[in-house]
Order: C-alpha cells, then sequence, then structure tokens
C-alpha cells in the first residue's frame, strides 16, 4: 500500500514538473494556470494536491508495522517480550563482536551470525554456554537461565534474514 502511495506522489509531482516545464517556468506556468486553463482545473489541481498531500503520508504512516527487525522478510512479524528482551540483551553484550544485519551489527572479532544461519535456539544457548566454539575468544555464560534463552530466540528469529 505505501508503495501505491509513493508512486502516485511521484506521478503526481511529475504531472506538476511537466506542466511547469512545458509553460516556459513557474512564473509563466502560474500565468498560465490562472489566466488560460478553465474553472474546472483551477479547482481541481489544488483539490488533488492537497488531497495528496495529506493522503499519501497518512498512508505510509498509517501502513507501518511493529517489526522484530529491521529488514523486510521480518517486517511482518510482531515482536514478543521475550524477543525483545533478547534483542536489548544482544545490543548490550553482543553486536559488538558479532554481525547480524537484523541488528544493524557489524562485529568484527567475533562470527557473522547471519553467514552461519540457520541457527537454533538450542544451539544458540550451547555457544551461550561454552563461549562460542569453545576456543577462548567469547566468554562462556555471557547470559544464563531466561536471558540466554531470549537472546538465543532473537538469533534464531533473525540471523540469516
Amino acid at each position: 500500500m505505501a508503495t501505491v502511495a509513493f508512486v502516485i506522489g511521484f506521478l503526481a509531482l511529475g504531472a506538476a514538473v511537466a506542466f511547469v516545464a512545458f509553460y516556459g517556468g513557474p512564473s509563466s506556468a502560474r500565468e498560465a494556470y490562472l489566466t488560460r486553463g478553465p474553472r474546472w482545473f483551477r479547482i481541481t489541481i489544488p483539490i488533488l494536491y492537497v488531497v495528496l498531500g495529506i493522503a499519501i503520508p497518512a498512508i505510509v504512516i498509517g501502513d507501518r508495522q511493529q517489526a522484530k527487525g529491521a529488514q523486510s522478510s521480518l517486517a511482518e512479524a510482531k515482536a514478543g517480550k521475550e524477543f525483545d528482551e533478547g534483542r536489548e540483551l544482544f545490543r548490550q553484550a553482543c553486536w559488538t563482536c558479532h554481525t547480524l544485519k537484523a541488528a544493524g551489527a557489524t562485529g568484527v572479532t567475533g562470527p557473522s551470525l547471519d553467514e552461519a544461519a540457520p541457527l537454533t535456539e538450542e544451539r544458540v544457548v550451547e555457544a551461550i554456554e561454552v563461549g562460542g566454539s569453545g576456543t577462548g575468544r567469547m566468554p562462556p555464560r555471557i547470559f544464563e537461565g531466561e536471558e540466554a534463552a531470549a537472546v538465543a530466540l532473537y538469533i534464531s528469529e533473525v540471523a540469516g534474514r
């Protein structure tokens, strides 16, 4: 719906630019609009621009949804409490090291979670418990219990999307 609104607005703007261009610039176009156009034209154009100026932003704003992530494949999914908690915990402790596109994370020391996808919650919880792959680059048990489960839910939902 937002795309349709954008296209309609773009076409209306294009028509206005074409009108101005064909009549020799802004001052000549204004004179032509006020003196040469039929009465219905002089009434319809301002109404059209006011309606489009209100309707298009209203459609775009009304079409927004609470989304799980920034990526289009996640835009239709609603976030839950545990998911939101996992996202916040990831931002606090993980995103400086790991790359995760949905979170806007571009870490350099840890592996890209998008490239490791698909990741199950169990696999992520295990990595949190042992410290990644157990090589010592990631400290073990950064999160425990419900926090680890929330981070695992978040990563398993958004990694690779």
